[in-house]
């Protein structure tokens, strides 16, 4: 059997400094956008400012996942704890979903029955949430690819959509009194957060059922290492991740009974993992291979012990 690997976190991979750059960013548009909400009236407002609170809450679990990731791998914890920028961003992704569905709802109430909004005020709040959120998409934007920070910069994304939208329902409450404008923006600012949230969603759960690596085709894998000389049979192929930036593969291959008589099977071994690291489109840097001459996989095939 053979196996290789490196569980220790790439320098700044966790992405921990943006994280916490941009958390301080989204908790001040907060504080300025519930005065917002509260001076302007505005449903849209109001709700952009819920959104950057759930989206400062992602970025707080993001952060502290990001931290759990750095720690070392440990006799008990045997990935350290890499799983969990898969957990908070499926946390994050869920959140975001119910606050999408949320804001759609109360919208379609509000359009039905509007309410006054003070139209030039929300321009002003809505261009200081604007400036802000960009400024946290450019701490952000270049991090790491993890999940977590995927769902990070989504969290900030859509705050800065919203801020976009809140400033065009703005603008056309000034110009043209029409204030339905306002809740019709608050329901595309819930639109706009679901289908990318499911995707996320969708993505963490499928590392979560140990799905294998999106781009990676096992029955490739298979037909690839059984073309190599000497090797007969694969069996028990599998590969999954860990987290997002960790996969992960392990395979059984039958090879001629000579191989491990002449020596030859420690030299097979180190060219199937150097296939299985760089042959295909996802790198798989960490692969356990169990090589089993040909006469102990009859046996186990036929049910006797080995």
């Amino acid at each position: 059997m053979g196996h290789g690997h490196s569980h220790a976190p790439a320098p700044g991979g966790s992405g921990r400094g943006r994280l916490t750059a941009a958390l301080c960013i989204t908790l001040g548009i907060f504080l300025v956008q519930v005065v917002g909400a509260v001076v302007t009236g505005s449903l849209a407002l109001l709700f952009d400012t819920v959104h950057v609170l759930t989206d400062a809450a992602g970025l707080a679990m993001a952060l502290f996942a990001a931290i759990l990731t750095e720690r070392p791998a440990t006799s008990r914890r045997t990935w350290g704890w890499k799983r969990v920028e898969v957990l908070a961003a499926a946390l994050q992704s869920a959140v975001l979903l119910a606050v999408g569905v949320f804001v759609v709802v109360q919208a379609v109430g509000r359009l039905i029955d509007p309410e006054p909004v003070a139209g030039a005020e929300l321009v002003v709040f809505g261009v200081v949430g604007l400036i802000g959120n960009v400024v946290a998409l450019a701490v952000l934007f270049g991090g790491s690819r993890t999940l977590n920070m995927k769902a990070a910069f989504l969290e900030v994304l859509n705050d800065a959509l919203g801020s976009v939208a809140v400033i065009v329902s703005a603008v056309i409450i000034v110009t043209t009194g029409w204030v339905q404008a306002d809740a019709i923006v608050a329901m595309l600012i819930g639109v706009l957060i679901m289908p990318r949230a499911v995707t996320i969603l969708r993505e963490a759960f499928g590392v979560l059922l140990e799905s294998a690596p999106p781009g990676l085709d096992l029955d490739d894998v298979r037909r690839h290492i059984e073309a190599h000389p000497h090797v007969l049979r694969v069996h028990d192929l599998h590969a999954s991740r860990i987290s997002t930036d960790l996969p992960i593969l392990s395979v059984h291959v039958v090879l001629d009974d000579e191989c491990f008589g002449d020596g030859h099977s420690a030299e097979l071994l180190g060219e199937i993992q150097d296939c299985i690291a760089g042959h295909f489109e996802v790198s798989i840097e960490h692969s356990t291979i169990q090589l089993e001459p040909l006469s102990h996989y009859r046996r186990e095939a036929e049910g006797f012990p080995v």
